[in-house]
């Protein structure tokens, strides 16, 4: 649609110069402007043309931008600095056209898509990658509702991995928690008492805690063992590690959920991988 609207404004273009100064330009120099408030196409063809008119670059936009009449699509050219031709378009057409031109759908295969997307380790609060991908992922799946196929959405957790892992190390080694005291932080309300402080959710807690793991690690790197002890023993399953890094993981994925539900994504299965791991699917 760009491309096209940049075509027909060239031409525009290329038509007055030839009505007006009977000038033949091969070539027309089509920017991006720098800001979105200025439009959505810049040209200095004013300044290409001020030697050979022998004008001023701003005296010649103005003649263009006063003389090339509407143009079909935009919403306006403006005259900008010394010189330069900004157009605007007019979205509001472009979006009319774009819903009036519904070609027939394609044929839909038989047989359910199964989508995956998103997959935040569950260890710390969503960050803006995270959510650029679960965005992209949930584009892809209204694209192929949109065409007709049956999607089902698949988020999967990794919630035995090693990320996991160094929040559980961080709350055994550095804040010398046991697994009560871990609820507690998860538990507690918005107002904590007459002093009124809010909590911090634990998707936050984890997120500075897992930095200070790392920290901890640089600091001496047999406190890595630390982090091969917890791993083996989540994995294992049925040890006090792995109730707390379930706990962990599933508070920080509540977290993570509301987020997406708040951007209205939503998923059909959340299937994990410590329930791989202990059923010896893999």
């Amino acid at each position: 649609m760009y491309r096209t609207l940049e075509r027909r404004l060239i031409q525009r273009l290329r038509d007055f110069l030839r009505r007006t100064y009977d000038l033949d330009l091969v070539k027309i120099v089509v920017e991006q402007p720098p800001k979105v408030e200025l439009g959505e196409y810049a040209m200095p063809l004013a300044f290409e043309l001020a030697k050979k008119l022998r004008k001023a670059p701003r005296k010649i936009a103005e003649e263009i931008v006063s003389g090339i009449g509407p143009i079909e699509g935009f919403d306006k050219l403006e005259v900008a600095g010394a010189g330069y031709i900004n157009a605007r378009v007019n979205r509001a057409e472009m979006a009319t056209n774009l819903l009036a031109d519904q070609k027939p759908k394609v044929a839909v295969p038989p047989g359910k898509i199964l989508v995956e997307h998103s997959s935040i380790n569950p260890n710390k609060a969503a960050h803006i990658g995270h959510l650029r991908n679960a965005i992209l992922g949930d584009t892809f799946v209204r694209l192929l509702r949109f065409a007709g196929r049956e999607v089902d959405v698949q988020n999967y957790i990794d919630n035995t991995g090693v990320q996991v892992a160094d929040v559980v190390v961080g709350f055994l080694y550095l804040e010398k928690k046991n697994r009560a005291e871990i609820q507690d932080l998860i538990d507690r309300k918005e107002d904590r008492g007459p002093s009124k402080i809010p909590s911090r959710p634990i998707d936050y807690i984890c997120w500075d805690l897992y930095a200070a793991v790392s920290k901890w690690y640089e600091q001496d790197k047999q406190n890595l063992q630390a982090r091969v002890r917890t791993l083996h023993e989540i994995e294992a399953g049925g040890n006090e590690t792995a109730a707390i890094a379930e706990l962990i993981s599933v508070a920080v994925l509540r977290r993570h959920l509301e987020t997406m539900d708040r951007l209205d994504i939503e998923y059909d299965f959340l299937p994990r991988e410590s329930e791989i791991l202990y059923l010896h699917f893999w």
